[in-house]
């Protein structure tokens, strides 16, 4: 019988075709001495396995080879299935088991997330477009997250996502990562690189939610490669995401707290030396997302991170008025402004445009393939849509104060995606 349970501590976790680039990286870090919360992974061979038990194999074929109407009937049969059929018993009894057993041990909470086969690698992030659930508390929950997981490999977004990768879902499988959560009195994320050759942090007060799905400003912290910070650039951090029993809710900041820094100097070195450990470790520059609780931090992720030289625009964009915000790390574009206040409107832009808005979350990512940058009143550097965007190649700034309100729409807007400006003619 296939082991389908191995903990992260185990070596055979760091496999990413077994479990997935998320799950195997975070298996990786652990065993690179760098913390990570305590788990295990379920392997995509589980997936398989559920596929095969409730006799969808064939109507997983048929979903994406027939034609759009001959496909939706066993699409529906394929999605309904996994979301709403029991998980099959000799999947079910390890799976509940390794959860006690966790449970057990750290007497927390537990966050279950999605790691598929494509995900997290080069060109592949997958960034928001699959599921992570924080706050289970019980076997019940559990079962339902893991099935929601093997379902996310189906759903209108990912499937999406995949036919503009030219990717299949029947070329891939899902598999599943468990870990305790981390009580976060602050999160964020971190890039290895940056267009200048150092380093950056990003943080917000609570868990990470609120950066990921682009909802505040962060706050950021650029450093030299050796540690040094170069300069600190409060966010706007109004409100912060919190998970107990009854799953992650928001509140809000106290005005005082907001203005506060989430990171002292030596977190910020921390974290530096940390990411530093990651990019030996795979190779290359990362991306990663961090929380710290009472014991200290915590390594949640680490991915390939795509960045650009800086490249100088026309000098005539220099002539014109300039703000600035929070680098996406990558490109140069302009294009006609198509200023939006809520995703009712996104059927204005049109190819070629740059979208101005408010909220830069994952939703957005279907307009990226037709527009030529994008700017966003919140969000951060290390946010699901800027990685999006940074694997496309399209400039992205974040984090510009009043964007909406002051670019006008319709104006021709240039975006610096590597130095975080945004200038227009009016």
């Amino acid at each position: 019988m296939t082991q389908f349970i191995v903990p992260l501590g185990d070596p055979a976790a760091a496999d990413p075709e077994r479990f997935g680039p998320k799950a195997a990286n975070q298996a990786a870090l652990g065993h690179a001495g760098l913390p990570i919360p305590d788990g295990f992974c379920l392997d995509a061979a589980a997936y398989r396995a559920q596929l095969e038990a409730l006799g969808l194999t064939d109507a997983a074929h048929k979903a994406v080879t027939l034609d759009f109407m001959e496909s939706r009937q066993y699409l529906s049969r394929v999605r309904v299935a996994l979301f709403g059929a029991p998980v099959a018993p000799h999947i079910q009894e390890p799976l509940v088991d390794a959860y006690r057993a966790l449970v057990e041990k750290t007497g927390r909470l537990v966050a279950v997330r999605s790691s598929s086969i494509m995900e997290d690698r080069a060109g592949t992030s997958f960034a928001g477009q699959f599921q992570s659930y924080l706050g289970i508390e019980n076997e019940t929950d559990l079962l339902t997250t893991v099935r929601a997981c093997w379902g996310a490999l189906w759903s209108s977004r990912a499937m999406r996502y995949m036919e503009g990768q030219n990717l299949n879902p029947n070329d891939t499988a899902m598999g599943v990562l468990v870990q305790t959560l981390v009580d976060a009195r602050a999160s964020g994320g971190g890039m290895s690189r940056t267009a200048n050759g150092g380093m950056s942090v990003s943080a917000t007060w609570g868990l990470g939610e609120a950066i990921a799905q682009g909802e505040v400003v962060p706050d950021r912290y650029d450093m030299t490669r050796d540690g040094e910070i170069t300069e600190t650039t409060m966010g706007r951090k109004d409100h912060s995401v919190h998970c107990h029993r009854h799953g992650p809710s928001s509140r809000a900041v106290a005005q005082d707290q907001a203005a506060e820094p989430c990171l002292d100097e030596s977190h910020v070195r921390e974290l530096g030396r940390m990411m530093r450990k990651a990019e030996d470790m795979m190779g290359r520059a990362v991306e990663i997302e961090w929380a710290m609780d009472e014991s200290g931090l915590h390594m949640l992720q680490a991915r390939p991170l795509q960045m650009e030289t800086a490249q100088v625009p026309d000098e005539i964009w220099l002539r014109h008025p300039g703000v600035r915000g929070h680098p996406g790390g990558i490109g140069w574009g302009a294009g006609r402004a198509c200023v939006i206040n809520c995703e009712c409107e996104l059927g204005r832009v049109g190819p070629g445009d740059v979208l101005v808005t408010r909220v830069a979350g994952p939703a957005l990512a279907q307009v990226l393939p037709r527009v030529s940058g994008v700017v966003a009143e919140l969000g951060g550097s290390t946010s699901h849509l800027a990685s999006l965007a940074r694997e496309r190649g399209i400039p992205m700034v974040l984090g510009v104060l009043d964007a909406t309100h002051k670019i006008p729409d319709g104006a021709q807007v240039g975006v610096d995606g590597v130095a975080g400006i945004v200038r227009w003619i009016n």
